[in-house]
């Protein structure tokens, strides 16, 4: 027979040995969540992301996604790289185009995955073959209430998990599993009357506490639209090319956020405070070539030009900027030729 207390002990032990920062076991019961998120899909809060409303309620139901889940381990991973601080001076320089910290490195889904299979597989080594699946932002999973509900963090208003000690800036990932562990108890909530959150989002996504409409999140605009970004959003955009952290970094409880120990997370390509235009020169082959293994490649090359083009218009008027964007006046996509356009209308009225 199992020792189940034993083993939950023993697999927050294996985590830490693989570099987790917190373990958390809890059960499967999603109700009060599923109510919210069925509210969302129902408001279109999802925008263009068809799969949220396709995958419905098996994002809360983990027995129906994975049959025989009875529990759920939920690990984080920190990712904050060196000079977070720095951050800001990023965004208010709209020469230099600012990628959201958690992309700068490795894709984190690549190494999360690896660590939790170790996990699943140390977990074997003692109680023999077990049902398990591993998932790190790979399937209908709700792993911020999940992971809330194994204690790693509360639901800040932003709806990022927030941890006493560690702030925000770290990825979750879970394994469902029918091993009967022991859980552990919910984390509370300690954002009291703070808004700062919702106060700092550029384009006000935060429409209330706690709900986000994606629709207008620089995150889903740079990251997960496919089309034309909307014209009114565009200026509020700044030069933020690929997701958007501000509500992390207003976030009182980020300062005892640590830097990353994993080097696979530290900034490549000069990622983390490159110039618009040199960016915007990348061909399709260069930009494949720069961001091989980073998160980065789900833009495509197209969005990523999109976003850059929208990054340029909001630049101040210069020469060289002019010139970037003159250069790809003609681009072959169509929906880059339309963002190029706009940027130079906006240069061509500062000119007045």
């Amino acid at each position: 027979m199992t020792d189940y207390a034993a083993l939950a002990s023993d697999i927050r032990r294996w985590g830490e040995e693989l570099g987790f920062q917190k373990i958390g076991i809890t059960g499967i019961d999603l109700t009060p969540d599923e109510a919210h998120l069925l509210d969302w899909l129902d408001a279109g809060h999802h925008g263009e992301m068809d799969y949220m409303a396709r995958h419905g309620a098996r994002r809360s139901r983990p027995a129906e996604l994975q049959p025989g889940t009875v529990r759920v381990i939920s690990a984080r991973l920190d990712y904050a790289p060196p000079g977070l601080r720095e951050a800001w001076n990023v965004i208010g320089d709209g020469e230099r185009g600012y990628v959201s910290r958690y992309a700068l490195g490795r894709d984190y889904h690549k190494v999360l995955r690896g660590r939790l299979q170790k996990l699943a597989d140390r977990i074997a080594g003692v109680t023999g073959p077990f049902g398990h699946r591993v998932f790190t932002d790979s399937a209908p999973v709700l792993e911020k209430a999940l992971a809330r509900n194994a204690g790693l963090g509360w639901i800040g208003k932003h709806t990022l998990l927030l941890d006493r000690d560690a702030g925000s800036w770290f990825f979750l990932g879970e394994i469902y599993t029918d091993l009967p562990l022991p859980t552990d108890a919910p984390a509370s909530a300690y954002c009291g009357t703070c808004s700062r959150c919702i106060d700092v989002c550029p384009t006000q996504a935060i429409v209330a506490p706690y709900r986000l409409d994606a629709r207008r999140c620089i995150s889903y605009l740079t990251i997960e639209l496919r089309g034309a970004i909307p014209e009114d959003l565009r200026p509020l955009i700044g030069n933020r090319i690929f997701g958007c952290d501000d509500c992390q970094l207003v976030c009182p409880w980020n300062k005892f956020a640590q830097v990353t120990t994993v080097a696979d997370f530290a900034p490549r390509s000069g990622l983390d405070s490159a110039r618009l235009v040199d960016l915007f020169a990348w061909s399709e082959a260069e930009f494949l070539a720069r961001t091989e293994g980073m998160a980065i490649r789900r833009t495509g090359y197209e969005g990523w030009s999109r976003n850059i083009a929208v990054a340029l218009g909001n630049a101040p008027t210069r020469d060289d900027v002019v010139r970037a964007l003159r250069s790809r006046a003609d681009d072959p996509s169509a929906l880059v030729r339309e963002h190029v356009a706009w940027a130079l209308a906006r240069h061509a009225s500062a000119h007045g």
